[in-house]
C-alpha cells in the first residue's frame, strides 16, 4: 500500500503512541476482549500469519492497522456535514457514532494483541 511506504517511520511500535498505556490491561478484561477479538473480521489475515511473516513484521503491521481504524474513527464524523443540507442530524450522529465504535473495536484488538507479540517476540530471541 503507497500510505504504507509514506508513513513507514511513523509506525514504529516503540514510539510512545503505541506503547500500551497502564489502564489499558484493566479496560481490555472489562471489555472482555479476549472473548470477542477473533469474531471481528480481519481485511487481510494474511498481514498477520505467523507462518508468512516474522513477528516483528506483525508487530508493525499492528502499529499500521492501528492508525489506519484511529483515522477511519476520526472521519466517521464527516457525515455529519451532510446534515447541514439533508436535515436529520440525528440519523447521521448516530451512523457516526456507531461507525466510530466499530473503528475503535480494532483499534482496541491491535493495542490488545501488540504487548503480547512484543513478549513473545523477546521470548524467542
Amino acid at each position: 500500500h503507497d500510505y504504507n511506504k509514506a508513513l513507514k517511520n511513523f509506525y514504529d511500535y516503540k514510539k510512545p503512541w503505541f506503547k500500551e498505556k497502564p489502564f489499558e490491561k484493566k479496560l481490555y478484561k472489562f471489555l472482555k476482549v479476549k472473548q470477542w477479538k477473533n469474531h471481528m473480521p480481519t481485511y487481510s489475515p494474511e498481514t498477520f500469519d505467523l507462518q508468512k511473516h516474522s513477528v516483528e513484521q506483525i508487530i508493525t503491521s499492528t502499529c499500521q492497522a492501528e492508525f489506519i481504524h484511529e483515522l477511519n474513527a476520526v472521519l466517521s464524523f464527516l457525515p455529519l456535514f451532510a446534515s447541514i443540507w439533508f436535515g436529520q442530524f440525528y440519523v447521521f450522529l448516530f451512523t457516526s457514532v456507531a461507525a466510530s465504535i466499530y473503528e475503535l473495536m480494532f483499534v482496541i484488538i491491535q493495542r490488545f494483541n501488540r504487548p503480547r507479540l512484543i513478549y513473545f517476540s523477546h521470548i524467542n530471541k
